[in-house]
């Protein structure tokens, strides 16, 4: 693979921006979840391009890989999370509408990705 550096991968770039809707959607959570829901989704989020950059950082194309269904699992887990929190009513659905389109762009360019990386 041809890039050098984990930052200017896309999916990373992506994955970094839902983070900060996440944490920016979570900042309104109720204060009794601050160490529940909250403190889960957001450290689950975290977990996505986090992945990708180490992933990015071994030595071959099966490692990466690894790395990205990691990133994947992460990136369904905070979907389910924020699911949960608007049946909660903790996040309105319009607002849980706009980070599922940045989610699901993660999700393609994570499986994109992982298909360009698999051994010929």
């Amino acid at each position: 693979m041809g890039v050098k550096n984990y930052r200017d991968l896309i999916v990373w770039q992506k994955a970094m921006d839902l983070v900060i809707l996440v944490y920016q959607f979570t900042d309104s959570f109720p204060q009794k979840e601050v160490f529940g829901l909250t403190n889960q989704v957001r450290r689950a989020a975290v977990s996505i391009p986090s992945n990708i950059a180490e992933g990015q950082g071994r030595n071959s194309n099966r490692d990466f890989r690894h790395f990205l269904s990691i990133a994947r699992g992460s990136l369904q887990e905070v979907e389910t999370q924020l699911e949960l929190a608007r049946r909660l009513g903790y996040l309105r659905e319009d607002d849980l509408i706009n980070i599922s389109e940045v989610s699901c762009e993660v999700a393609r360019l994570i499986n994109g990705l992982s298909r360009a990386l698999k051994e010929p």
